[in-house]
């Protein structure tokens, strides 16, 4: 890879990381293993639903692949195959993308084209717009989401993956492949009133709208295709799933992951990945109620979701024993939150560098990957796409490309994500 032109040493040593994960990328291949990977197959499946139904003896089931996963992570080789995962190639060509803006390599343009036509071949081929999900069957508590159902918490990546690499390398498929997104989050995915100015919407066509990220997704999609697909329709929409994010903040600005009276722990990359989305419709629309609700969640994120280090956790309470004591994705996702949101909130700058500094320090292995958790006793190896290798690598990428234009003066340094997203909306396919 061609080096990115800086002045800024942590980003010259993200350069050389980017490097060395790009060749471990190469030789290690696109499929990999999952955390889900113990759950994934026939045995760990029936194992996880026996749960979900009779949690007492149920606990006896599982009591095996938990154990593995805490002390025995490359048991899940034993579980299920390596699989390719729709999420992990957009972060992927999202990454990519990144880095040819940050050194003009055009290679790397190359390889964020590959990963786009990975996706295209990985749509969910029995809808007829484009979306995707899961290569996998995913058993939760409510029962069985089969393999190749949509998503709306995977869709909207692949949305960004496109869009971004059509900013810089336009092509009339990858248009019509973006309109096809829009018109299937709009129309698959369904809406469920919850106030007069309020709906959230399904998880997947098939599911009841109660998760707060999945609304948040599907809110920021719509309303980035109302403006580069000049659609007002797709504006109203997102607006009211807008609003129920915005009308389910708790007091103290957190947000509960569900809805549901179930699932209300609050964890670390689901508030990123919420915060996230408002800070872009924010940018998009200059919606008030996005920037209040952000000041209120970044003080909720700053007091009760990170350690005495500075360092992410993985909850701000625990609402269950956790096999492991930090996370690879929460710490790409932190990363991808304080890029987006140091600007307005000059205190992030510090826990930005805190945790670049420590995934280099900590986190980087002698192969060129990274680790993938940090467990109560050692550490969790096993390279996971889907599960914090790809989400690490666009979040570096993202923070070589910020710093390049630091150094460059290509754009002002304030607000250069902004810059470029607002640029994108200016401009209707």
């Amino acid at each position: 890879m061609q080096a990115a032109k800086t002045s800024d040493p942590l980003a010259a040593r993200v350069s050389d990381v980017l490097t060395g994960f790009i060749d471990w990328l190469d030789g290690y291949g696109e499929k990999s293993w999952d955390f889900q990977s113990f759950f994934a197959g026939p045995v760990g499946g029936r194992a996880k639903g026996f749960y979900y139904r009779h949690r007492l003896i149920g606990t006896a089931a599982v009591a095996p692949m938990i154990f593995c996963e805490a002390v025995l992570p490359s048991a899940r080789r034993l579980f299920h195959r390596p699989m390719r995962f729709p999420i992990a190639d957009a972060h992927y060509a999202m990454g990519f993308a990144f880095l040819y803006q940050a050194t003009g390599d055009s290679s790397q343009l190359e390889n964020a084209i590959h990963f786009l036509n990975e996706l295209e071949k990985s749509r969910c081929g029995q809808f007829k717009e484009y979306c995707w999900g899961y290569p996998f069957d995913w058993v939760w508590h409510g029962g069985t989401i089969n393999q190749e159902t949509p998503l709306i918490t995977t869709t909207p990546y692949v949305y960004e993956a496109f869009l971004q690499v059509h900013q810089v390398h336009q092509r009339e498929e990858w248009k019509r492949i973006l309109e096809s997104i829009a018109r299937h989050a709009a129309t698959d995915i369904k809406d469920f009133r919850t106030s007069d100015t309020a709906s959230s919407c399904s998880y997947t066509p098939f599911l009841p709208g109660v998760v707060l990220n999945a609304a948040a997704y599907r809110a920021f999609l719509l309303t980035s295709a109302s403006k580069v697909l000049s659609n007002e329709d797709y504006w109203r929409i997102a607006e009211r799933n807008l609003n129920f994010v915005l009308e389910n903040q708790n007091p103290d600005g957190s947000w509960y992951y569900a809805m549901d009276g179930v699932r209300d722990f609050i964890d670390h990359f689901h508030t990123c990945f919420v915060m996230k989305a408002l800070a872009k419709i924010h940018t998009l629309t200059g919606h008030e109620g996005c920037q209040e609700a952000l000041e209120k969640g970044v003080a909720y994120y700053l007091a009760n979701l990170f350690d005495e280090n500075g360092l992410p956790k993985p909850f701000s309470r625990a609402p269950r024993l956790t096999v492991y004591k930090r996370e690879l994705y929460d710490c790409a996702e932190c990363i991808n939150l304080c890029l987006l949101l140091r600007d307005r909130f000059p205190q992030l700058q510090t826990t930005l560098q805190t945790v670049v500094t420590h995934i280099l320090d900590v986190w980087v292995k002698r192969d060129g990957s990274f680790r993938s958790r940090k467990l109560h006793m050692g550490w969790d190896n096993v390279p996971m796409h889907r599960w914090g290798q790809a989400q690490m690598f666009r979040s570096l990428a993202f923070y070589l490309r910020e710093a390049r234009r630091v150094t460059s003066d290509e754009t002002p340094a304030k607000n250069a994500w902004e810059h470029q997203l607002l640029s994108l909306a200016s401009q209707p396919l």
